[in-house]
């Protein structure tokens, strides 16, 4: 299965996204995170803020606890066995849609369309990962809106982003 997804329509930068890289993303979530979704994103943004720097702070002073080789392991098992979603917005910010462009269609394998309004496009994610395997039967990607509308729900088979 291919997993490019297209960005294009009316935008400043056509641009390509490859989904199975995205495993190595930094942007990634967990799935049972995103649904656990909680309106404020600013705690959200500070949980991510407070790991970041208790990272940097383990890097920085060089503390290496005698545990840290079977944490990377179980980190690493862990990312090779979860499922993941990432926001759209940063891809799509970067391909610069248009002042005319104020939706997306999601264009999805089976041929159906699905039309957002640019705000729920931008607050959205990309499901990308489903136990640790990207998603070959009903994917490249599935999208969430962002409020975790459509959770149980998703819509499958995206294949193509277009602004129109």
């Amino acid at each position: 299965m291919e997993t490019i997804i297209p960005i294009k329509g009316k935008v400043t930068y056509p641009i390509t996204l490859d989904a199975s890289v995205w495993i190595f993303d930094d942007r990634k979530i967990e799935l049972e995170e995103f649904l656990k979704f909680n309106s404020s994103s600013d705690e959200n943004e500070n949980d991510y803020i407070k790991a970041q720097s208790e990272r940097w702070e383990q890097e920085r002073t060089g503390i290496k606890p005698p545990i840290n080789q079977s944490i990377k392991r179980f980190e690493k098992e862990k990312i090779l066995n979860g499922s993941y979603v990432i926001p759209l917005e940063p891809f799509l910010s970067n391909a610069e849609p248009l002042t005319e462009g104020n939706h997306v269609q999601l264009e999805t394998t089976d041929d159906e369309h699905i039309v957002l309004s640019i705000d729920e496009a931008l607050n959205g994610f990309l499901g990308f990962a489903i136990n640790g395997k990207p998603l070959k039967d009903d994917g490249p990607v599935h999208f969430y809106h962002g409020d975790g509308a459509n959770a149980a729900e998703p819509f499958k088979n995206i294949c193509a982003i277009t602004i129109i």
